[in-house]
């Protein structure tokens, strides 16, 4: 198989990413202009960050809370879009900003920040101490030791001499055990209604780099060294990039009290609510956003050029490292195979941009043990070698020249390897599965000869690797599917009924008449893929969350079902001990019900609460004073 590394104009990140949402756009323009210029920001890919050190409250979040992903237009496509306008809107966007929920509640001090941002960090070089953290904003967020030196050292290009001038890349680290979680739901709340590449991970943190590097006489070393980062749960990729844009390089003019103003204007926004749109005022321009749902229509998820062999990789949550010259290439690589299998959630650990500083250095070089299933993007040069035992490499060269084809680059054996060449390519023994599909391939050449725009090109791929990946997936939700009890089992009386085991041989046997072949014309050893599949940590994670949400789905129908029955009448034919029982049960089933945000109408949650206050109203004076001040009644 061959994959080519490069693609016309840019480098194999770039490639990689769409060019419309759902996915980073690296060079999307640039920045902001006069109005009323559009900037698209798509909305990158799936791994998902951590809890908010502080988070709004959730009484006081749910009056900007649209059931269902919220209110706005809904679009083709699942990018973000931002537009920017003059100041002139920061007035409507800052009332939109600061209204008041609809329980009245004030929000305090940066809940509005916390929902966006965990922290602000400026890293900068010591002579003494190295990269070393020297301002941290809001001044009372809370950073570990540990979490301190990631960024120090992730904020900083591994070998920073051939990038003068600004340079923009992300990178993604383990949040410190024993952190406190949010104090509120809230934001997991709203997780619901995203797709999945925009789901948080409440184990990890994101860092957004501004990193800028200029000759200065007037310093002892002769240059300038600082880093501007954002530290955040959400992987709003691309819109973070862009504030960025916009912030970093005043910032590095005007210093700390420039700062300061940047924070309180996002103390300002509105909370990340998927589906609405949004007006988020930043240092005199108001960026108008609105953030993606999982009913929004695919079409814009991010793609992979030529990377047929790599999508089984990335299926199948196979370690892969990609050598690239810089951390922006790192990193826009790592994020796009990460969401090439989308809309399928990558559920392994993935790391835009690593260092041999890196708190989990030693855990994913050693060779005592088979790699991790991780995707590593690293620049230093020391990782060729001590990489060198990791089955699947990518190596990224220098950009070509606008127009030119991207390179095929056949796939080096890495038995037949005695060190890694500096060639770019990929490096693998693989054998994909799958057969490689020569229409698509033909159908992209005959764009090159038509010269057809590189995001037409992109738009067919992405649609591509959309429609293989629901091919695949498919048949496994189907299957999934038939795992549920019928309704007609589920009794009011008796605990909610418990899903079918899943069986590998079963599912195995209706591939034959209900499997990829019915809306995928690829040939190959389908079966052996689906049986490397079920043992990867991306089958793991989809069938648990599947699970999880069919488990609910089950609990909502059996609170239905109470709500159907007549439960006074029950009542009063059982004795006021199995009374009281009862009612403490439906107290637990709303708090359950609360708390795991399960599929229930409101007026089926009202129903149930009326039911418990008639059986309560019923029964003795001195069991109704004792009932009625235990729980939700």
């Amino acid at each position: 198989m061959c994959c080519g590394p490069r693609a016309a104009g840019r480098s194999l990140g770039d490639a990689l990413l769409p060019r419309a949402g759902g996915g980073l756009q690296p060079d999307a323009g640039p920045g902001f202009r006069a109005p009323p210029a559009v900037v698209r920001l798509s909305a990158p890919l799936a791994p998902s960050p951590p809890a908010p050190a502080w988070s709004l409250p959730a009484e006081a979040a749910r009056g900007h809370v649209v059931p269902g992903g919220g209110a706005g237009p809904r679009r083709r496509g699942s990018g973000m879009a931002l537009w920017e306008r003059g100041a002139g809107g920061a007035a409507e966007a800052g009332e939109d900003a600061t209204e008041e929920p609809e329980r009245g509640l004030p929000l305090l001090p940066w809940d509005r920040f916390s929902a966006w941002l965990h922290c602000v960090c400026v890293v900068g070089f010591d002579l003494e101490l190295g990269q070393a953290v020297e301002v941290i904003y809001p001044p009372h967020s809370k950073l570990t030791d540990k979490e301190k030196t990631n960024i120090c050292y992730l904020s900083f290009p591994d070998s920073n001499s051939g990038c003068l001038g600004d340079t923009q890349f992300c990178f993604r680290f383990r949040r410190s055990s024993g952190r406190k979680a949010s104090l509120c739901c809230f934001l997991d709340h709203l997780d619901r209604d995203l797709p999945v590449y925009l789901k948080k991970d409440p184990a990890y943190y994101y860092g957004y780099v501004y990193f800028r590097q200029v000759r200065d006489k007037s310093l002892k070393r002769g240059y300038f060294q600082k880093s501007l980062v954002l530290i955040s749960k959400l992987p709003y990729i691309h819109l973070f990039r862009t504030v960025l844009k916009q912030i970093a390089p005043e910032y590095f003019e005007k210093s700390e009290a420039f700062l300061e103003a940047v924070c309180s204007d996002v103390d300002r926004w509105p909370p990340p609510v998927p589906g609405e749109v949004l007006h988020l005022p930043i240092m005199g321009v108001v960026m108008k956003l609105r953030i993606p749902t999982y009913r929004d229509k695919p079409g814009t998820t991010p793609v992979v050029q030529n990377m047929h062999q790599l999508w089984e990789l990335v299926l199948l949550g196979e370690p892969l490292v990609v050598m690239a010259p810089s951390p922006a290439e790192s990193s826009e690589t790592v994020l796009a195979l990460v969401s090439c299998i989308s809309p399928l959630k990558y559920c392994s650990d993935f790391r835009p941009y690593f260092t041999i500083h890196d708190s989990e250095f030693k855990e994913y070089t050693t060779r005592t043990q088979a790699p991790p299933s991780v995707i590593l993007g690293v620049t230093n040069p020391f990782f060729a070698k001590t990489l060198q035992h990791w089955p699947h490499i990518i190596r990224i060269g220098d950009m070509k020249l606008p127009g030119d084809v991207p390179k095929q680059v056949k796939v080096k054996k890495l038995k037949n390897l005695k060190t890694l060449d500096s060639k770019p390519g990929v490096y693998t023994s693989y054998k994909p599965y799958l057969n490689k599909d020569e229409e698509i391939v033909k159908q992209l050449q005959k764009g090159v000869q038509q010269k057809r725009p590189t995001e037409a090109q992109s738009a067919i791929l992405r649609r591509y690797f959309l429609e293989l990946t629901e091919s695949f997936i498919i048949p496994l939700e189907r299957y999934v599917a038939s795992l549920m009890p019928l309704q007609k089992c589920i009794s009011p009386w008796k605990s909610p009924p418990q899903l079918r085991h899943f069986s590998q041989d079963d599912f195995m046997k209706t591939l034959e008449k209900a499997g990829p072949q019915l809306t995928s014309g690829l040939k190959g050893d389908w079966i052996g893929l689906y049986r490397h599949f079920l043992k990867s940590p991306n089958f793991d994670g989809w069938f648990r969350s599947r699970q999880k949400e069919m488990t609910q789905k089950l609990e909502a129908l059996h609170l239905e079902a109470l709500c159907n029955e007549n439960l006074v009448f029950w009542s009063q034919k059982h004795t006021e001990v199995e009374t009281v029982d009862l009612v403490l049960k439906l107290k637990n089933k709303l708090l359950q019900a609360d708390r795991e945000h399960l599929p229930v109408k409101t007026d089926t949650l009202k129903k149930l609460q009326t039911h418990i206050r008639d059986i309560i109203l019923a029964l003795p004076d001195d069991l109704q004073d004792i009932l009625l001040k235990t729980g939700t009644a």
